[in-house]
């Protein structure tokens, strides 16, 4: 059990049967009343935001949350091949399960498989990965004002946008929590 008042962002708790992540909280204390938690909770299985209000100093039952380090071997259709780092075997995960984290894994990776009480909730990526630039429209010389950027399509089939100097053979770093173009590596 963790207080209310003890919240923090990326937190794990389970509330209603469910098993949501903090992303924001703040604490309230208005000027008539008791004080009060306001909480944004996003479902590790699902994906959803909810938004909920708690009293200050109320209990809420905490996630026992594990994390395993798996590396990541190859794709066949819509399963994916995982193998752990410390038995070797080898499990594959579906399309479904994986949701957006596949536009960023690239053989040989190491990941995180998240479970809660035996049951997959998903995988931890690194929070950023080097891609390489498959196909990126030439830059044109004179539009070169701040923060022109343009598409390109990278190694694993995600577009995304970077800075007009960015060419095709080129290997970038991307955010794998915004999806957003870091710097050239």
């Amino acid at each position: 059990m963790v207080s209310t008042n003890d919240l923090r962002t990326g937190l794990t708790i389970e509330v209603d049967g469910e098993v949501y992540s903090v992303v924001d909280f703040q604490h309230v204390k208005p000027g008539k009343g008791a004080a009060f938690v306001r909480t944004k909770l996003k479902n590790v299985r699902s994906g959803g935001v909810i938004e909920r209000t708690f009293r200050a100093g109320e209990k809420v039952n905490r996630a026992r949350m594990e994390k395993k380090e798996m590396q990541y071997l190859y794709r066949d259709g819509d399963s994916f091949a995982f193998m752990d780092n410390d038995s070797y075997d080898q499990f594959t995960l579906t399309l479904e399960q994986l949701g957006d984290n596949t536009d960023y894994l690239k053989e040989n990776m190491n990941i995180y498989l998240l479970t809660c009480n035996g049951e997959l909730i998903g995988i931890e990526l690194p929070h950023s990965v080097e891609l390489k630039v498959v196909a990126a429209e030439p830059g044109v010389r004179g539009d070169t004002a701040s923060g022109v950027t343009k598409a390109a399509t990278l190694e694993t089939g995600l577009v995304i946008q970077v800075p007009l100097f960015v060419e095709e053979g080129d290997v970038v770093r991307v955010d794998t929590r915004t999806g957003d173009y870091l710097e050239r590596a």
